[in-house]
């Protein structure tokens, strides 16, 4: 069984669905198992109408009606009759959730955004097998959620594996083409739960695990994985061969072409991940196996933005120990910081995060009580793999870095931006 996983960009519109079909015909549909993300944005328009539900009831219908017409708009382009079933099916569902909004009683957000968020997925594979049968192309819609149970912490949950396994391992040895959603599962309680963004290589990645399948292929809309990000690096190269090794060191570090969950399970089965682009899918795009040399060995290029780099020391400028170390780890769990970089010597430490969720008045309060604080919002942190002086000259370019640190393999620089 081959696992195909089309994200949001490959099926963001009527012609990213004909594209979708032009690459199973180029690669075949037997033994493949699809896994499809919600359309074009709409994880993010669905998000919207959660919080127009939690802070502005009034903006909750037109929330939902621009998430419906652009579903509708591509059914009018793919299924030009409005008598086809798929327009009565696409309804239900809208109907689904906006039923589940009027009963809810949960206070919670967490499980609030699991229930409605999940149904761009549920939408874009209704539509997505419906045109396939269209086309005479024969598939079985699955609901991803009978499948991957997890626990119940909504847009944080932990795969059950044990029930996971003995659900998925049902399908085994079937020649069907498949199609299921990315991103989703159910707890013991069959509520909707979500994987976390990105979440859909994980799907693809699980069912992989599940039936031993012979190789994960994730469609995207660049030629592979790149040295660098287009969006912010000039002339970016396709790295044709890269290990699992090292593209678990480039997702750590914040290379978001393959997400982090998604590499653990294929190595553990050494099954083999393939990044193509879905715009030329005869093209070999990038490898990733066990102990695949990186080909070829240039520096790869790393950026995160709107980074907060914090150093703290001492108010009596005593050293900086152990105990101090765990409790300023413990108050950046707390308030949900991401740590990407610390550096400490004797009277100080120094840690770059992502304020993810807006919580950094609260935690400079919290410190300054115990130690002097000093910090710099907005900053970017750079990280190049395999770096040179050329990669390094390139960054720097008159540039105020505020820290340095590096590694045999790896440098990190935080730069003022």
């Amino acid at each position: 069984m081959r696992i195909y996983k089309f994200g949001g960009a490959s099926v963001k519109d009527a012609e990213g669905v004909r594209n979708l079909v032009r690459v199973l015909r180029e690669t075949g549909t037997e033994k493949t198992f699809l896994v499809v993300s919600a359309m074009g944005k709409m994880t993010n328009a669905l998000e919207a109408a959660v919080n127009a539900y939690f802070e502005d009831k009034d903006a909750l219908t037109s929330a939902l009606e621009a998430v419906e017409s652009f579903h509708l708009e591509i059914l009018r382009e793919l299924f030009p009759s409005e008598g086809h079933r798929v327009y009565r099916e696409v309804r239900k569902l809208f109907e689904e959730v906006r039923g589940f909004l009027s009963w809810n009683k949960s206070p919670k957000y967490a499980f609030v955004y699991d229930q409605v968020v999940g149904y761009g997925e549920l939408l874009s594979t209704r539509i997505i097998s419906e045109y396939l049968n269209e086309q005479e192309i024969e598939n079985a819609l699955l609901d991803i959620r009978r499948y991957i149970k997890t626990d119940s912490n909504y847009r944080d949950v932990r795969v059950d594996w044990t029930k996971t396994q003995k659900e998925i391992a049902a399908l085994s040895g079937s020649s069907k083409l498949y199609i299921t959603q990315g991103f989703l599962g159910s707890d013991d309680n069959n509520f909707t739960t979500t994987l976390g963004r990105e979440g859909s290589d994980y799907t693809a990645a699980i069912i992989a695990f599940c039936l031993n399948a012979e190789s994960v292929t994730i469609w995207k809309d660049v030629p592979g994985v790149l040295n660098a990000d287009p969006r912010y690096f000039e002339k970016p190269r396709l790295l044709n061969r890269i290990s699992y090794r090292e593209a678990i060191e480039l997702a750590f570090y914040g290379a978001t072409v393959i997400h982090p969950k998604t590499l653990q399970p294929l190595q553990r089965k050494e099954i083999p991940l393939y990044v193509k682009s879905f715009l030329n899918p005869l093209n070999p795009g990038t490898h990733v196996g066990k102990g695949i040399a990186l080909e070829p060995k240039i520096p790869c290029f790393i950026l995160k933005k709107n980074q907060v780099l914090m150093k703290l020391s001492s108010l009596d400028f005593s050293f900086i120990v152990e105990e101090n170390i765990s409790e300023i780890f413990k108050l950046l769990h707390d308030y949900k910081m991401k740590v990407d970089l610390i550096q400490n010597s004797a009277i100080s430490f120094s840690v770059c995060f992502d304020n993810r969720f807006g919580q950094l008045p609260e935690l400079l309060q919290h410190l300054k009580g115990k130690y002097r604080v000093k910090h710099h919002e907005g900053v970017s942190l750079y990280t190049v793999r395999h770096f040179d002086s050329k990669a390094i000259a390139s960054l720097l370019n008159g540039r105020d870095v505020l820290l340095e640190q590096r590694g045999k393999e790896t440098v990190q620089l935080v730069i003022k931006t």
